[in-house]
């Protein structure tokens, strides 16, 4: 039995669509974390250009990719923006779904996740921020997928979703002229 120096790793994101960045905290998390739970921002939020893809899109790539060895949650957008309301917010879902406090918070180099955590609960959560290897995003993934640009996309796409091209090029561009959002 492997002992790891951390129980539970969180990461939240939107995930739309997975690609190479995502994956290189996912498996750092899995290097460091006893338990690795995935939550799906704006999980109620789909079919618009900058959340084209569901819930259950997007956990279905995250499942493709990392099989069983993670847990994936939705984490519904709660209207609080990225300060400490928010992460009060986040650690309530994490203790309801995961049974327990998070004691690593993996994210990508993002200054705004630095205030979800100082007080509270939250304040022992240790952070680990995970250097971008490659300069890449998830709307630049979209754009690839919009103009059918498949060689860049395949560049930093997950090798498990190759296969998905086709499909997840057609939700991208059915979705990519509503601007609707009812997420902050």
């Amino acid at each position: 039995m492997s002992m790891k120096p951390y129980k539970l790793g969180i990461l939240v994101g939107r995930f739309q669509v997975l690609h190479k960045g995502h994956e290189s905290m996912v498996l750092k998390a899995m290097e460091l974390c006893e338990r690795v739970a995935v939550f799906v921002g704006s999980s109620q939020e789909s079919g618009t250009a900058s959340n084209p893809f569901s819930y259950e899109e997007r956990k279905s790539m995250l499942r493709a990719v990392f099989k069983e060895d993670i847990e994936i949650y939705p984490l519904p957008d709660a209207g609080l923006g990225n300060v400490s309301a928010w992460g009060e917010y986040v650690l309530e879902h994490v203790k309801n779904d995961c049974g327990m406090l998070p004691d690593l918070l993996i994210s990508g180099k993002e200054a705004r996740r630095q205030d979800w955590f100082d007080e509270g609960e939250g304040k022992n959560i240790a952070e680990l921020s995970v250097p971008k290897y490659i300069e890449i995003s998830a709307s630049t993934m979209r754009e690839y997928l919009i103009n059918d640009d498949y060689d860049s996309w395949k560049e930093y796409i997950c090798d498990e979703l190759i296969p998905m091209y086709d499909t997840l090029r057609e939700i991208v561009i059915k979705s990519k002229d509503n601007k609707e959002t009812s997420s902050i």
